[in-house]
């Protein structure tokens, strides 16, 4: 279905330790909402989508491992998240 989806997105922290991070907006609550989406704002936008529910476990797996990278100082092609991500995005 096209609502069984998450969408999320990459960012890198504009201050504190300028680590990238991401966020699943959609898996969001009300405890957390509001905080989440304000650092994410606060950062710089590094790769968002969607990824199907089915699967989703794997492919955010795959998406801290690209984190892991970043976050080590490898430069990482977007491109690269995009073949990566292929079949869990819609």
């Amino acid at each position: 279905m096209e609502s069984d989806k998450t969408l999320f997105e990459i960012y890198r922290e504009r201050s504190y330790d300028k680590k990238y991070r991401v966020v699943y907006f959609t898996e969001l609550n009300e405890h957390n909402k509001e905080q989440e989406i304000n650092r994410a704002l606060a950062g710089d936008s590094f790769y968002e989508g969607f990824l199907r529910n089915y699967r989703k476990e794997e492919a955010k797996a795959i998406i801290n491992q690209f984190l892991q990278r970043l976050n080590n100082g490898e430069q990482v092609d977007p491109a690269e998240l995009d073949t990566a991500l292929a079949e869990y995005m819609p």
